[in-house]
């Protein structure tokens, strides 16, 4: 690629995050490439789809977040691995609003742009679970497809405005009932007699 189209492709996709951040990935291409003052063909040349260039601007995210399961796969203990890569995957997908609908969609849709990076990071969850479960430190009734579809729940209570002050609380809730001692541990928390202020 030129120097010049690939000078044009960043700001691009520069111009793209901050539209998508502000108004969700519904935001109109058109309405892109008019804040990126370059025609709507030059921004179609460039990313075909809009799952294309979602594609292109969450790649490196979608890079960190498998490599990050892969580093706390061997220096975590299993269910601390997997809710902290659970949380920084929920935090990363609520950036741009709306892109769980469509990573959900792209999991079942081989022609989709996002498909293959979001079969990578299902599968990079799905290997934190097993190893939690194989530990006996996960319920062994969910695999990577409902941990993938607990991430795209978590990352929607997030995107409303009504629910969001609730977000961390029930992500606390949920990642409580993805551990199988997390719910023990803290109704003994509970049975302990509280010191007197």
């Amino acid at each position: 690629m030129r120097a010049d189209a690939r000078k044009n492709r960043d700001h691009v996709l520069a111009v793209a995050a901050t539209a998508i951040t502000e108004q969700g990935v519904d935001v109109s291409l058109r309405d892109i490439a008019r804040r990126a003052d370059v025609g709507l063909a030059t921004l179609l040349r460039h990313f075909p789809t809009r799952e294309a260039l979602l594609e292109a601007l969450l790649r490196t995210s979608f890079d960190e977040m498998t490599a990050q399961a892969g580093e706390l796969d061997a220096s975590s203990s299993p269910e601390d691995a997997l809710v902290s890569w659970l949380r920084d995957c929920v935090a990363w997908t609520t950036e741009y609003r709306g892109v769980t609908v469509l990573m959900a969609a792209a999991i079942e849709d081989t022609e989709s742009a996002l498909h293959a990076s979001c079969v990578t990071l299902r599968a990079a969850g799905a290997r934190l679970l097993a190893r939690a479960q194989a530990a006996g430190a996960a319920r062994t009734d969910i695999d990577g497809t409902d941990l993938f579809a607990l991430v795209a729940a978590l990352a929607w209570l997030s995107d409303q405005p009504s629910l969001a002050p609730r977000a961390d609380h029930l992500f606390e809730v949920v990642a409580s009932a993805i551990l199988t001692n997390a719910a023990s541990t803290d109704a003994e928390e509970e049975r302990r007699p509280r010191a007197r202020s």
